[in-house]
């Protein structure tokens, strides 16, 4: 993304609706991890480091991001307390030879030209049982004006992510949608965008204070549905991956 998208991410991460109900929905998923004690985790692609605070109650948290006014900004907000490299990926990862507890990609492989490549170069990074969580838009049916402006390559189908998955020799304990209670009002967004021609998308700006506080509640009430299953459809995926047993 371009400089001014890393900061207007960073003016709204901490409030917009989208934000706060997926880390209610991921730091659920990994309370369920049962992560060992002292875990070492790691983000990729950590942004404007809106996610740091809420990983580093489970353990202890470093990041890489490519884009230099994305980690200014997360040192400078988050006082300095984390180690936040920089790298790309699938090659220029900083942290080879070092291993994790808990890798994350929220909302990143789908920036990821070489998404394969990178899933492949995961796996070698993680500790005997760590564990890897990717969050990803869903349906390319769904390609719209907001793919565009977020700078998208793609967006999966829960069957290539798998197989994408696999290649990397790596195993899907869960594989859900998420993001499906509020499925008819983005399909509803992006039909208007469409009809409208809206080059910026439907979305992207935090809504009034009552609306944005609904959909939070709407979006995070998500949590104790995915704790337990898998859901069949919905604007995002998530997986949660580890080694394959030999």
């Amino acid at each position: 993304m371009n400089p001014q998208a890393y900061i207007e991410m960073a003016e709204t991460e901490a409030r917009h609706w989208w934000f706060v109900g997926r880390r209610a929905i991921t730091s659920t998923l990994i309370s369920q991890l049962q992560l060992p004690p002292e875990s070492r985790i790691l983000e990729i692609g950590s942004g404007t480091g809106g996610n740091l605070e809420m990983l580093s109650g489970f353990g202890q948290t470093c990041a890489m991001e490519l884009d230099e006014v994305a980690r200014e900004i997360a040192i400078g907000k988050t006082g300095g307390r984390f180690t936040i490299k920089a790298g790309r990926c699938p090659d220029q990862i900083p942290y080879n030879g070092e291993k994790f507890d808990l890798i994350c990609l929220f909302d990143v492989l789908e920036h990821i030209q070489e998404d394969q490549e990178t899933l492949n170069a995961l796996g070698p990074l993680l500790k005997p049982n760590g564990r890897i969580i990717i969050t990803v838009p869903a349906n390319p049916w769904m390609w719209s004006s907001h793919d565009v402006h977020l700078h998208h390559i793609r967006r999966y189908t829960a069957a290539n992510l798998k197989l994408k998955i696999e290649r990397a020799g790596l195993h899907a304990t869960r594989l859900s949608h998420f993001n499906t209670l509020l499925f008819p009002l983005a399909i509803a967004a992006r039909i208007k965008d469409r009809l409208t021609g809206n080059p910026t998308a439907s979305g992207t700006a935090i809504p009034g204070a009552l609306i944005n506080k609904a959909m939070s509640h709407i979006f995070g009430a998500e949590r104790h549905f995915v704790r337990r299953a898998s859901l069949p459809f919905g604007i995002s995926l998530l997986a949660i991956l580890e080694a394959k047993q030999s």
